[in-house]
């Protein structure tokens, strides 16, 4: 059986990296770099959750907030059905919470309870919403951990940061133990 020979391009290719050798390392380094890109990308494209959560100390609660750690806040009594925050200047004050398309794969760490989905507002964007409520941020926060816009009245209502577990009803209320009904032994 004769020896399998390198291809034409493929003898070329290495005889001018041993006369350049600054060319074969410039060409292994080009290809590590972009393979090493790629996987950063995609484990960045992974890894970074939509929503996770915080423990907030001026609140003294655990809050959800964005990917880059931003609070995050629901206006209520705002819904997916009744969207109150509609008009150019709310939007400016009270940022949406977007993603590019419908093929983001939402993605929340954990801590974070509820169903999450996507709202097509009437502008295109695409607004993610937790447990039915549409999710924005304050323009007045500046940085992670504030929540400057906790409590606001505006805008048809109030807003507040979204905890990161749902607020549990209370309990039903407990009538009066009834007393006993008279025994008359006829």
């Amino acid at each position: 059986m004769p020896p399998i020979q390198d291809p034409p391009e493929a003898t070329g290719q290495r005889e001018a990296w041993r006369k350049h050798p600054r060319l074969a390392t410039l060409t292994a380094s080009l290809l590590f770099t972009g393979v090493a890109a790629l996987f950063a990308s995609l484990a960045l494209a992974t890894v970074t959750p939509t929503l996770s959560v915080s423990h907030n100390s001026m609140l003294n609660k655990t809050i959800v907030v964005d990917g880059r750690g931003r609070t995050l806040y629901a206006l209520s009594p705002e819904t997916v059905h009744r969207l109150l925050c509609k008009s150019r200047t709310c939007l400016e004050v009270w940022r949406p919470l977007t993603v590019r398309s419908r093929a983001v794969k939402l993605h929340a760490a954990g801590g974070v309870e509820g169903h999450m989905a996507l709202l097509k507002r009437s502008d295109g964007q695409l607004q993610v919403t937790l447990r039915g409520l549409p999710l924005y941020r304050f323009s007045g926060d500046s940085a992670k951990g504030q929540a400057n816009g906790d409590g606001i009245k505006s805008f048809g209502g109030r807003w507040h940061v979204v905890p990161a577990k749902p607020a549990q009803a209370p309990p039903p209320a407990m009538s009066p133990p009834s007393a006993p009904s008279p025994s008359y032994g006829y």
